[in-house]
């Protein structure tokens, strides 16, 4: 039970195929006590009987973008739990639009959309919930490796994550003196609600599994145990970490060459080998 004791906010899980959900069962099989948010009615009535499930009844509206939503929230979360052990941050939108066709046209409004929600809502919330936050808090947050790397299709949301891993050092050190740690997982392509509005997203999976090492990709589950691990006590060293959970595509710098049965050389992406 190594949470056991430790209470924590989940921001962002969408239904039980999302990695906030891996995250969160992980979590509670391992003694959590958990509080969620939902973005809106429709997801509320998903979010409900999820946070059920893991034996809560605490679920509060939180739009990130709504000033009211995030001045509310410390205060509903200290009524109802005192101070919390651990955050996690899974908040990431960028307009449909940007998110297909050529990165250079990307609109302002939807570059700012994608920065104020996918970024700089893990600021705003940290500093909103530091009442409520214990001292060693743990903070995490999701990132991809469109972030460092391209990847088609990713576009605007690629930049927003390349700054969000940058937020994630600078947030460490800051909140380091207090002795709270910042870490975001960087998980490899999964299907997700968020992940249905990337184009040729099959193709990326597909890609994925058959260029990692492991030759396969990840589950929800695979990565809810590598977070839970860093809002552990486990942890308790890691701070300032973007933290792979890919099955080690992010190590590859190009796909393996193989020789098929006529002895040509093929590489292990080609479907007609």
């Amino acid at each position: 039970m190594l949470m056991k004791g430790k209470k924590g906010l989940i921001v962002g899980l969408a239904n039980d195929k999302s990695i906030a959900y891996g995250i969160a069962k992980a979590c509670h099989e391992q003694g959590a006590e958990l509080a969620f948010t939902y973005l809106n009615d429709a997801l509320k009535k998903r979010v409900e009987p999820i946070a059920e499930s893991f034996g809560s009844d605490k679920v509060y509206e939180l739009d990130v973008s709504n000033p009211d939503h995030m001045d509310a929230i410390a205060g509903l979360i200290e009524k109802d739990m005192g101070k919390i052990d651990f955050l996690v941050h899974s908040v990431a939108f960028a307009p449909k639009e940007a998110l297909t066709g050529s990165f250079l046209e990307t609109t302002k409004s939807a570059f700012n959309i994608a920065m104020e929600i996918s970024v700089y809502s893990l600021i705003d919330l940290t500093n909103k919930l530091q009442p409520v936050l214990t001292d060693d808090a743990s903070i995490l947050t999701l990132s991809y490796l469109g972030g460092p790397k391209y990847v088609a299709n990713y576009n605007v949301m690629g930049v927003a994550k390349a700054a969000l891993e940058s937020t994630v050092r600078y947030m460490a050190v800051d909140l380091g003196t207090k002795g709270q740690r910042v870490n975001a997982i960087s998980a490899g392509p999964i299907k997700t609600l968020a992940a249905a509005g990337i184009g040729d997203f099959k193709q990326i999976l597909r890609w994925n599994e058959l260029n990692a090492p492991l030759k396969k990709n990840v589950t929800i589950e695979e990565v809810g145990n590598s977070a839970m691990y860093l809002l552990s006590d486990l942890a308790s060293g890691v701070s300032g970490e973007i933290h792979y959970v890919d099955a080690g595509y992010n190590i590859m710098g190009m796909a393996a060459v193989e020789k098929n049965a006529e002895g040509r050389t093929v590489l292990s992406w080609d479907e007609n080998k």
